[in-house]
């Protein structure tokens, strides 16, 4: 027996156990067993006046208690039970004369579980004597008794599922985990539920295999800068396994991808060194054309020394403006006074007093 359960612990995905139901005990059929039970009340008084209101009313109970097993355990099955017992309380303890009620009650039971209805976006699956019968849509229907199922109620709206793929490796053996979200719909209920045992089930696991597919044929990169086409790549695979079983992928979206701490500070610093060496090439590129300008002016300067004088008094009158003060010099300045010369006598100037107001401090 421990063998057993080893080999059976060893299958994923295994289905767990679930109530198979023949038909939906609801709103509607309570309705139909009321109207039943009020005419079987309205026979037996016809039939036998001289029954006592106690007895109905305990036949009554007795009815209620039946009809929520049934609610509970919506099978043929229970029904055929119920009505068994309810024969058996009705001649052993209330007695022979609640005849008329029981054979309304047991019509009730039947009729009641035969009358369904279908919401607007689900469509149902039925079967008759374990064959297919037909797909019936929105609406009240009505089932054969004891040889009418449904097999199942498909829901005909979008759907939305998330699936994951972990520790997958890429193109480029980068493990990652990689969530995506996948739109889908069925547009045929009777290959959904004939062609697989569990569409749903059958499309998550799908997702799933072909998401790591997709992950293995790319590298790192293109799973970063792509997932739009990623996406649709998966969309595509997917859609061509599944659509035999009446399903259909509307879209599939990448939503997260997770990449190991240590290679993410290693992409940060590498796209890091990369904008930094942009901006090396453009600091380049912008000295080469600053120096050909330069070459260019220097040439209309050697040509035009009115023009050379003109910006020489500019770059004095920029001095002045930016220093906030006034400078009081001959017209006849800048005929005589070699600008480069002048400029750089200034500066040594500047530092020279600098460096003798430290030294000042220093000794105090």
């Amino acid at each position: 027996m421990n063998l057993y359960h080893k080999k059976i612990d060893r299958i994923k995905n295994s289905q767990a156990f679930t109530l198979k139901t023949d038909f939906k005990f609801g709103a509607v059929s309570f309705l139909a067993l009321a109207v039943f039970i009020a005419l079987g009340v309205w026979l037996q008084f016809l039939v036998n006046p001289y029954v006592t209101i106690q007895a109905i009313l305990q036949f009554a109970i007795g009815l209620l208690s039946a009809s929520l097993v049934v609610a509970l355990f919506p099978m043929w099955p229970t029904i055929i039970f119920m009505i068994v017992c309810l024969w058996l309380y009705t001649f052993g303890v209330l007695g022979l004369s609640l005849y008329p009620l029981a054979l309304c009650s047991s019509l009730a039971l039947i009729l009641s579980a035969s009358l369904q209805m279908v919401y607007q976006w689900d469509k149902v699956i039925v079967l008759r004597l374990g064959k297919f019968c037909k797909v019936h849509g929105s609406g009240l229907f009505f089932l054969v008794p004891i040889a009418d199922k449904i097999a199942e109620s498909i829901d005909m709206r979008i759907r939305a599922t998330d699936f994951s793929a972990e520790k997958t490796l890429t193109k480029d053996t980068v493990p990652v985990h990689v969530d995506a979200l996948a739109f889908w719909m069925i547009w045929d209920a009777k290959k959904a539920v004939l062609e697989v045992e569990d569409y749903t089930e059958a499309v998550i696991l799908s997702a799933q295999t072909a998401l790591r597919d997709s992950i293995g044929k790319h590298p790192l990169s293109a799973l970063l800068s792509e997932r739009e086409e990623l996406g649709k790549e998966i969309q595509s695979a997917l859609d061509a396994k599944i659509n035999p079983w009446g399903v259909s992928i509307l879209s599939v979206e990448i939503t997260d991808i997770i990449i190991p701490k240590e290679l993410e500070d290693a992409m940060s610093k590498q796209a890091q060194a990369e904008r930094e060496k942009q901006s090396r090439i453009i600091l380049g590129a912008a000295e080469v054309e600053i120096a050909k300008k330069f070459t260019e002016a220097s040439a209309e300067y050697a040509n035009d020394p009115v023009a050379l004088q003109l910006r020489a008094m500019n770059m004095v009158y920029e001095g002045i403006r930016q220093n906030n003060s006034m400078m009081l010099m001959p017209a006849s300045i800048l005929d005589h006074m070699d600008l480069g010369s002048v400029l750089g006598t200034a500066a040594l100037q500047k530092t020279q007093d600098s460096l003798s107001k430290q030294a000042e401090k220093t000794k105090e």
